[in-house]
This record gives C-alpha cells, sequence and structure tokens, in this order.
C-alpha cells in the first residue's frame, strides 16, 4: 500500500509540475512529497464529495490525486513568491 501510494504521488507530482506553469525548484524529493501530500489531499476532498470507492488504484484516485498536487503546488509557490518579495 505504502509503494502505491509513493508510485501515485510521484506520478501525481510530476504531471502537476507540468501542469502548473512556473519554476518550482523541487528536485525528486520535493516533487514526491507533493505527490503525496496532493494525493491525500485529492483523496480526502474525493471521500467528501463521493463516498469511499472500492480500491486505491481507480481513474477517480488518480484524476483527485493530480488535482490535490495541482492545488498543493498553487499555494506552495503562492508562499514561495510572498517569501521573496
Amino acid at each position: 500500500m505504502l509503494g502505491t501510494m509513493i508510485g501515485i504521488g510521484i506520478i501525481a507530482g510530476y504531471i502537476a509540475r507540468l501542469v502548473v506553469p512556473g519554476r518550482s525548484g523541487l528536485g525528486v524529493g520535493g516533487t514526491l512529497l507533493l505527490g503525496v501530500v496532493g494525493s491525500s489531499v485529492g483523496g480526502f476532498l474525493g471521500r467528501l464529495l463521493f463516498g469511499r470507492g472500492e480500491s486505491l488504484v481507480q481513474p477517480s484516485s488518480w484524476i483527485g490525486s493530480i488535482i490535490g498536487a495541482i492545488i498543493v503546488l498553487a499555494i506552495y509557490r503562492a508562499t514561495q513568491g510572498r517569501r521573496r518579495a
């Protein structure tokens, strides 16, 4: 289960970095962390809206993970921009 979360996390984090424009300054570890946190956010929102699914690996969990990673990356970049200014 942990291996699956890490796999989904790294892929979701990478896709989020491709979708959200600009430099993030995240390495592989940061991308992994972004994806895992994003997967958690996406899973939480998915369970709130649609209830619990049958399995961890399903299309809705992938979509939720990617959307969650995009949200987390956008928040990260917004807070990093304020620190630099």
